[in-house]
């Protein structure tokens, strides 16, 4: 893995999958945790009861090419918009955000707006999420 650092030559995507917020509810964020592993994705699962702050962190520590956020709360609009912020005064925009959970429709453009990549609501089948990080972020990792 050194190596190929060092030669220039991309290596995995990295995906830092996180529960923001007090949501204790962590079933379905594993399951796509795993997905993506098993998609051949490196992930960093960080747990629940993540702040803001702690993701963006660790994003950027461990070099990270993108963001999934899980929230079932119903803080979405508040936990995502903190994150983007903290991406932009870190001057890591390239971090791709992605998120999913209980999120209302309506909800969707207003996240979108500004600057969630892409929003996945309860039932989005695995296979979507992988599709989707293989299509977007693989562009922007590379």
């Amino acid at each position: 893995m050194y190596m190929e650092a060092v030669m220039g030559v991309p290596g995995p995507i990295r995906i830092v999958v996180a529960k923001p917020g007090l949501d204790g509810h962590d079933r379905g964020v594993k399951v796509v945790a795993r997905a993506l592993r098993d998609a051949g994705f490196e992930v960093v699962y960080t747990g629940l009861h993540q702040t803001p702050v702690q993701i963006v962190e660790t994003a950027i520590q461990e070099d990270a090419d993108a963001i999934g956020l899980s929230v079932l709360s119903g803080a979405h609009m508040t936990l995502f918009a903190k994150v983007i912020e903290l991406l932009k005064e870190r001057e890591a925009e390239d971090i791709l955000v992605f998120g999913g959970g209980i999120i209302p429709e309506e909800d969707v453009p207003e996240l979108q707006r500004i600057g969630v990549a892409a929003v996945f609501t309860p039932g989005a089948p695995t296979t979507d999420i992988v599709d989707w990080v293989r299509a977007h972020v693989a562009t922007t990792a590379a």
